[in-house]
């Protein structure tokens, strides 16, 4: 019985919290200012517009194919299927290229603001008295009050400006 009342005592002192220092990040003014200048920059813009007219000529080629089904012949048939297939290859290579950017942006965003975020944890560790704090992504249920990702953003955008 007596174990089981200091057990009940230590839980009692215990204040457990979780974080998402990732979206915590990604979710700063730094952040969204980095991703609207990458946006906006002449290379992703054109690589973006590359895409988007690849994409609508594939939508187009698959509306006539559909249109013409009952009606080719079977050159006409391979013809269709060989400027699928380049369009195809033309939007991987365009997405990937674009891929490849959102991920070196994130990449820097990261370098730049993991330090002053593993700061400001230890800042809300210390004044929120947490004697335990577990990544979001590694707890299957929390109540809103144990998450202090908001105020994670909060502090990141305060030291970040």
């Amino acid at each position: 019985m007596c174990f089981l009342t200091l057990s009940a005592g230590a839980l009692a002192e215990t204040k457990i919290a979780v974080v998402d220092v990732a979206r915590a990040i990604f979710s700063t003014e730094v952040a969204k200012k980095r991703q609207k200048e990458m946006q906006a920059g002449s290379e992703f813009s054109t690589q973006q517009a590359k895409y988007d007219s690849l994409a609508a000529d594939m939508k187009a080629l698959q509306k006539e194919v559909e249109g013409k089904a009952m009606t080719l012949s079977k050159e006409q048939a391979a013809d269709y299927q060989k400027k699928m297939e380049y369009l195809r290859a033309d939007l991987d290579l365009v997405s990937r290229k674009l891929q490849a950017e959102i991920q070196s942006l994130q990449n820097r965003i990261m370098q730049e603001l993991q330090p002053k975020a593993l700061e400001a944890v230890k800042e809300l560790v210390t004044e929120e008295q947490i004697t335990l704090l577990l990544q979001r992504e590694a707890v299957i249920s929390a109540t809103p009050e144990m998450d202090l990702t908001s105020k994670l953003i909060d502090r990141l955008n305060n030291k970040s400006s």
